[in-house]
């Protein structure tokens, strides 16, 4: 059985550490979504088909990663993908708290899938 992970964000643009963290996450996992949010309603600096073709390219060298776009609920997203995990990146400890409480969450909607979170590199 495959260990399927998604990996989302807005990736406005994506970053060194969104590429750090996707390749070691590829050390972990068979097969990483790297989901793109659809968000219509927050202000990016760069659109839809712009983010997906800035995070297809900076990670074209990795075999075992597909980049997508989703809106909606991200347990139904990573449901639907047969996902056991959702991979998030911590920079800091200021960001424990927020991804703490949205695992839980997660966790209480589809607790079948974990929330596996990755410190980024130097």
């Amino acid at each position: 059985m495959q260990k399927i992970a998604i990996y989302p964000g807005s990736f406005d643009p994506i970053t060194n550490g969104h590429i750090d963290i996707v390749g070691r996450a590829t050390k972990v996992f068979d097969k990483i979504y790297v989901a793109v949010l659809r968000n219509l309603s927050k202000k990016q600096n760069f659109d839809l088909k712009e983010r997906l073709s800035m995070v297809q390219e900076a990670l074209s060298g990795l075999k075992n990663v597909e980049v997508e776009s989703f809106d909606g609920l991200l347990v139904d997203y990573a449901a639907g993908k047969g996902a056991c995990a959702i991979i998030r990146g911590l920079r800091q400890l200021s960001d424990f708290e927020y991804e703490f409480q949205m695992a839980l969450t997660n966790a209480h909607m589809k607790p079948e899938i974990e929330t596996v979170f990755f410190m980024t590199g130097s």
